[in-house]
């Protein structure tokens, strides 16, 4: 019998969502089934450039109907469901990131688009998206990353109420073919914020040109240089503070998609990883009859198991966002820092098993190995992302707010608010509902309530040992009480998705055993650096906990790993 937290091919059927959904969905997985493993890692390591895939996109309308708002739709299943995206997140991460690339930047390059009010510009994306043409999000330089302050592409007035533009852009994906290109820069006639413009721009005109593929993969990460580009007022799309709030929404709208992409990187890897390690003998026995590599492997399924229903559940904070309740602004952040990183684990988990199978050329895992780093990298870093999950850390432990319970968003609806998100500022006001509700419903499961007492105690750390003035400048204490947080926060979503899928409890437990483990370890990491206070240092050693052991129980989730191996495997 298939697991029904993984996802497999094999057994795929999306049925919770709509017939032209599911059907888009079920294509795309059989069109990477019929091409095989051996086509797959070849194109991959070949590096060509993605022409198949997009005019098998373009074929069936897929990014125009997932990345159509329905305020532009032409057809009634057009509409930007995050839910669904969601799902041809994991599919395409399952696959090879070298797709879900070409996908995730598309999303950015419609983001200053769909926030727009230029008609035109919006009639156009929908437009190229119908022909199947991919976009890019032109904002980060080489000289400044994504510093988007300190821009150096600079927009002359024509005179005629457009611009011309000049300069580089760098990190850009689909530089190299994109129809329309979202572009940041600054008028050279208007100081300050008031300055700032984001235009629309063609990858194929002739003022526009492309540089470079700035690293060495299919992914086509574009350097290019405008010189004296013509920016008509039927390009802009964005004025002064708005291209600015722009950009960075748009960037909370991409961002979520870095979660279910490592999911499906690391679905994947498992079965390839749990298949070689069950079907291996060593010393007479299976590799699998080790208790060591029992408990990675189990910790791995455990981890991912994890992440996948914290992302399930921030879907559904996301979709039923608005301008009176931004909790998704904590979630967001979450899902791009937390989600990713723990699939760096689970991956390291299970290649410290394979060890050397792991560098084969004839696997998918060699190619998981590599592309499971890239994640928590971009949208920022994982210490970006925790430095803003820290502003929400007060009044999410200590000051909970009524709200009417979110349910479970899976329906055929329209996630308009994400281009209506407003000004990118007062994150420090946004205020939660009470996260102990969560581990209420669950205090009889060991070790939820073990991560209880953790989690009860950062609340104490924060009323009575959290950093004073100066240490609030020192960055590196900080990142680590914001890992302790992080896993308050994972640990309350994963409860709140449990309960709505009924899940196995032993597999909660299980899991909840390495979340205790991990506060642990974080708390010893604050009591070690350089800046923490006898106060805190105390306060850290008294928050380490010990697992509780049940061999049982452990004994059954291993039996669910176990059945991993033949459940799937691509075809040659």
């Amino acid at each position: 019998m298939a697991d029904e937290l993984l996802f497999n091919p094999r057994t795929y059927d999306p049925a919770h969502f709509d017939p032209e959904t599911r059907r888009l969905l079920r294509a795309t997985v059989d069109w990477f089934e019929s091409r095989g493993k051996r086509r797959l890692i070849e194109d991959y390591r070949s590096r060509v450039w993605l022409d198949d895939f997009l005019a098998f996109s373009a074929k069936e309308g897929l990014f125009a109907t997932f990345l159509t708002p329905a305020a532009d739709a032409a057809r009634p299943d057009q509409r930007w469901d995050t839910a669904r995206i969601a799902a041809l997140n994991e599919i395409f991460g399952f696959y090879g990131l070298d797709y879900w690339y070409a996908w995730q930047v598309t999303i950015l390059g419609l983001g200053p688009v769909w926030q727009s009010g230029n008609t035109a510009a919006r009639a156009r994306a929908a437009e190229l998206l119908a022909q199947g043409q991919v976009f890019a999000f032109g904002l980060s330089e080489k000289s400044h990353g994504a510093d988007i302050y300190s821009t150096d592409m600079l927009l002359e007035p024509d005179g005629d109420g457009g611009f011309r533009a000049t300069g580089s852009k760098y990190y850009i994906g689909n530089g190299n073919a994109a129809g329309l290109v979202s572009v940041f820069g600054r008028r050279t006639d208007v100081e300050g914020p008031d300055g700032y413009v984001f235009f629309a721009a063609d990858s194929r005109h002739p003022a526009y040109h492309l540089v470079q593929n700035v690293v060495d993969s299919s992914k086509y990460v574009s350097e290019f240089r405008l010189e004296d580009y013509p920016v008509a007022p039927d390009d802009v799309l964005h004025t002064g503070r708005a291209a600015f709030d722009a950009a960075l929404n748009t960037v909370n709208v991409g961002k979520f998609n870095l979660c279910t992409a490592s999911i499906g990187i690391c679905e994947h890897a498992m079965y390839e990883a749990v298949g070689h390690a069950h079907n291996r003998v060593l010393y007479g026995r299976p590799v699998t009859a080790f208790p060591h590599v029992r408990r990675e492997l189990t910790d791995a399924y455990v981890r991912l198991a994890g992440m996948k229903l914290f992302s399930d559940r921030a879907v559904d904070y996301f979709r039923s966002a608005g301008p009176d309740d931004r909790r998704y602004l904590l979630f967001n952040p979450m899902t791009k820092m937390k989600v990713t990183t723990e699939g760096e684990k689970v991956i390291d988990l299970m290649w410290d098993v394979i060890a050397a199978k792991g560098f084969e050329k004839d696997n998918y895992f060699a190619q998981a190995a590599v592309e499971i780093r890239g994640l928590p990298k971009l949208e920022g870093t994982v210490h970006v992302n925790l430095a803003l999950i820290l502003k929400f850390m007060r009044n999410h432990l200590l000051d909970p707010a009524a709200y009417p319970e979110v349910p479970a968003r899976l329906d055929a609806a329209d996630d308009g608010f994400l281009f209506r998100q407003g000004p990118a500022r007062g994150l420090g006001s946004i205020r939660f509902h009470d996260w102990r509700a969560a581990f209420d419903a669950y205090a009889d499961v060991p070790n939820v309530a073990r991560f209880r007492e953790q989690a009860d105690a950062l609340c104490v750390f924060v009323g009575t040992a959290a950093p004073d003035e100066e240490q609030s400048r020192d960055l590196d204490l900080l990142l680590a009480v914001g890992q302790l947080f992080a896993l308050v926060v994972h640990g309350q979503l994963i409860l709140e998705q449990a309960r709505l899928t009924g899940l196995d409890q032993d597999v909660l437990d299980e899991l909840f055993a390495v979340l205790v483990r991990d506060f642990s370890g974080y708390a010893v990491e604050l009591h070690g650096k350089d800046s923490a206070t006898e106060r805190q240092q105390n306060w850290a050693l008294g928050a380490v906990r010990r697992p509780v052991v049940d061999e049982a129980r452990s004994a059954r989730v291993w039996e669910r790993v176990e059945a991993l191996s033949g459940a799937y495997e691509m075809a040659p």
